[in-house]
């Protein structure tokens, strides 16, 4: 897992990739991108399926502002991040959330 952030010079957004390697996905059909930047949403931001077996997804995110995030595999199971920059308590559940800071 990994994440990769681009700054634009034009505009407060940084592009950040999200990437879950092959190993880390196993036998994923399906991986999405879940947090507080699409209401935690379970559907709104899937990730792309690779050749290589990776999931990869970019996501443009304003400037400056932390975010909360996990992944949801295959709609059941719930992954973090890591390489976050920082992980904080879950409101929801007694796990913690990823966090990206741009």
């Amino acid at each position: 897992m990994s994440l990769k952030k681009r700054y634009l010079k034009t505009k407060p957004v940084c592009k950040v990739t999200f990437r879950v390697s092959k190993n880390a996905a196993k036998s994923a059909q399906r991986i999405h991108l879940v947090g507080d930047f699409n209401n935690w949403s379970i559907i709104e931001t899937p990730m792309k399926h690779l050749k290589s077996g990776e999931f990869t997804v970019t996501v443009d995110l304003e400037t400056p502002g932390a975010y909360e995030f996990r992944y949801i595999v295959d709609e059941t199971t719930w992954e973090n991040e890591w390489e976050a920059d920082r992980y904080v308590p879950s409101s929801f559940a007694a796990c913690e959330n990823s966090v990206v800071e741009v």
